[in-house]
């Protein structure tokens, strides 16, 4: 048998993706070796020395294929398009892909257009890409604000603008956000485009959330079959049911939510406590095979916006009939469970209920009753007792509990931002993450005895590479991890104690986040590191996410519980369900930041000249990128305008330091800024540096150094 390393180095060796066939060829392997090859794989990759790339195949990490499918994002100052993968499972945003010319006489490729295009690094982390074929069913499309007969688009990546001949501006408006399709065209200068659909003036309450859904291609239509399913929902019977309605549950959610998929109950028994989370039955309404099933399979997950949701699931069933509203009758899946007085789970057991909310309640009602110690206007005091015992246990598990703030964007009646307050981190919204942690591990666990295909959410170990930079990190502060490469969550939890409220503690906890892997959904186990659990699955918002479908679709069917388990087709395609809701997952985050940015532009943009208090929150070769303390806005400060000087970037470090004015600027740091423009059309930001660098002995030691010169 080959050792880890041997098949590390020959999947980085390769030019593309391999599996294991592949794999054994080379190591001249039998069908004695299957197991113990299966084995390695799965530790590579969840060690993110090797990168699924398809269904059982790896790539080295970070590495695009020599050939696939890319979607064209914008276009350059020179016009020329630019891409990005179709399928990215890599860490942190994808790779840039510079498209080369297309011949001569062929339409250039536009914003929207996917092409299957043959991929060469050229260094940076950025690759070149020729088109081999272009899809037809994915037409080019070109979103921008037409202003003076052009077309801005709103990508800031792009950086050419669309001409709109005469006759092709379908009645547009000066100002008014656009769709449009690009025109064939030859020659140099500006392409040419036509305007196939106007969707609302620049500034209206919803342009902001409406750009930023048409950039990350997030479906917001209903199939008219889907729509007619929803509507002919009807209420859940008891039937062979258990009856759930005289148990006083409630649900705990945000203020301005809309659909309550998770309710919670608690009381006392023996030392310990009997804990009862009930889930809306999504899976009655939302059959295999329907055209539900197809639309949530395809969005995957919600998505929120600061002033609307696009949910998964049409309204009559996200917001009625699966919404555990109080005072109202709802199928449900409930987990019953046991916990001792130290949190510790003694049993648990799964069923199929018809239930009753008792209350809608909100974070702040039940914080604001449990400090007061008014617990009895509200059922909230046996849920209180149970979080203790649960906190204990996680404590002595020990999990990493990173300290970083958030912001929430704040909307007037006008859609215009009124404020950016702090998101409060408050007890009762740990008291509900526990439970619905305790629920989602004990979904796990059933659905492994029950021997049936599970949906697990698994979350890697930090890489090799990223724990050596954290260590070489944590070292210029004189702090050290245990050796090896094993660690333990504990062990960075016990840092950021050590650390907890010092100078250092932001940077420490940021680069902490930043040395962590991202989390996925996959059918091999490989743990959840950052909560310390050997199993783990998503199984308490089924309204919200599919994977909760899958594991909800699972456990009926394992324990007899009625309609609505697997189509039994549909389990050889759960990889692929797997990487795709990955991937939707990942957009939603990424177009929830975009909108978050876009609005907070907006409300910048009158502000040109202002300064502002500031911390740097990025440290790149090309500049930093900072974030204003009163409201969370966040932009670039180029390179360029720093002091003229050679300025050399510590990766490690997270420095950027002048090698003749021995200037530094670290992650974290504080600094004034002036705003020095604004474009609420692409939500980019750009601020200038008021002031240098603090004392040098605030900055950890550097290790490798990357130069960038800037000249005035």
């Amino acid at each position: 048998m080959p050792s880890r390393e041997d098949i590390r180095r020959f999947i980085d060796a390769q030019p593309g993706r391999v599996g294991k066939r592949e794999i054994s060829r080379h190591f001249h392997l039998g069908p004695e070796h299957r197991v113990a090859l299966r084995g390695l794989l799965k530790s590579l990759a969840g060690a993110g020395d090797a990168a699924p790339a398809g269904h059982r195949r790896f790539t080295a990490p970070g590495r695009l294929p020599e050939a696939m499918v890319v979607q064209v994002t914008g276009t350059d100052s020179e016009g020329d398009a630019i891409a990005k993968p179709v399928s990215w499972q890599g860490e942190g945003p994808p790779p840039m892909i510079l498209m080369a010319p297309e011949p001569r006489g062929r339409p250039a490729l536009a914003p929207g257009e996917r092409v299957v295009a043959r991929l060469r690094p050229i260094g940076g982390g950025k690759y070149e890409g020729r088109t081999v074929k272009r899809l037809a069913e994915a037409p080019g499309r070109i979103l921008g604000v037409f202003r003076g007969g052009r077309i801005i688009p709103t990508d800031r990546r792009a950086k050419a603008e669309w001409t709109v001949p005469p006759g092709e501006a379908n009645g547009a408006e000066e100002g008014e956000i656009v769709l449009a399709a690009p025109l064939p065209s030859s020659g140099y200068g500006l392409k040419p485009a036509r305007i196939v659909e106007r969707l609302g003036a620049m500034g209206d309450a919803r342009s902001v959330s409406l750009i930023v859904i048409h950039t990350h291609d997030i479906p917001t239509e209903f199939p008219p079959e889907a729509l007619q399913e929803a509507a002919r929902a009807r209420a859940t019977p008891l039937g062979r049911r258990t009856d759930l309605r005289d148990i006083p549950l409630v649900t705990i959610d945000g203020e301005d939510a809309r659909d309550f998929d998770d309710a919670v109950f608690a009381e006392p028994e023996g030392d310990g406590f009997r804990l009862l989370v009930a889930i809306a039955d999504v899976a009655h309404y939302v059959r295999p095979g329907s055209a539900l099933e197809r639309t949530a399979w395809t969005r995957g997950n919600s998505c929120y916006f600061p002033d609307r949701v696009v949910p998964m699931l049409p309204e009559a069933l996200s917001n009625g009939w699966c919404s555990l509203r109080p005072n109202e009758e709802r199928g449900c899946l409930f987990v019953e469970m046991r916990i001792d007085a130290a949190g510790k789970k003694l049993s648990h057991r799964f069923g199929r209920g018809l239930m009753r909310s008792a209350a809608r309640l909100t974070y702040e009602q039940v914080q604001t009753a449990h400090e007061a110690g008014d617990e009895t206007a509200l059922p909230i005091a046996p849920l209180y007792a149970a979080f203790r015992a649960l906190l204990g246990a996680r404590q002595a598990r020990g999990t990493l509990d990173l300290d970083l703030p958030e912001r929430k964007v704040v909307l007037d009646d006008a859609g215009r931002v009124a404020a950016v307050a702090p998101r409060p981190r408050l007890d009762s919204h740990r008291l509900i993450e526990e439970f619905m942690v305790l629920a989602n591990v004990c979904a796990a666990e059933e659905l492994e005895r029950l021997h049936r295909p599970c949906v697990y959410r698994v979350h890697p170990p930090p890489t090799d590479e990223k724990l050596a930079n954290l260590r070489a990190f944590l070292g210029g502060f004189g702090i050290s991890l245990p050796a090896g490469n094993q660690l333990h969550p504990r062990d960075l939890d016990g840092v950021l104690r050590k650390v907890a409220g010092s100078e250092e503690a932001p940077l420490i906890n940021e680069v902490m986040l930043r040395s962590q892997s991202q989390a996925a959904y996959d059918i091999d186990n490989i743990g959840h590191f950052g909560l310390a659990l050997a199993r783990y699955a998503h199984f308490t918002s089924p309204i919200r996410r599919y994977a909760d479908l899958v594991v909800h679709r699972a456990l009926i069917g394992g324990l007899r519980l009625g309609p609505g388990e697997f189509d039994p087709e549909d389990i050889p395609r759960l990889p692929e369900t797997c990487e795709h809701i990955t991937a939707t997952e990942r957009r939603a985050a990424l177009a929830e930041r975009d909108a978050v940015d876009r609005y907070l532009a907006a409300f910048m943009a009158d502000k040109v000249g202002s300064r502002f208090p500031a911390r740097i929150s990025g440290v790149t070769r090309f500049g930093l990128f900072v974030t204003v303390a009163e409201n969370g806005a966040s932009g670039l400060v180029p390179v360029s305008s720093l002091p003229d000087d050679f300025w050399m970037h510590d990766e490690t470090a997270q420095t950027l330091t002048g090698r003749r004015t021995r200037l530094s600027f670290r992650l974290t740091q504080e600094v004034e800024v002036m705003l020095a423009e604004a474009s609420p059309v692409t939500g980019g930001l750009v601020f200038h540096i008021l002031q240098g660098a603090p004392p040098r002995s605030l900055t950890p030691r550097s290790s490798s150094n990357k130069g960038h010169r800037r000249r005035t």
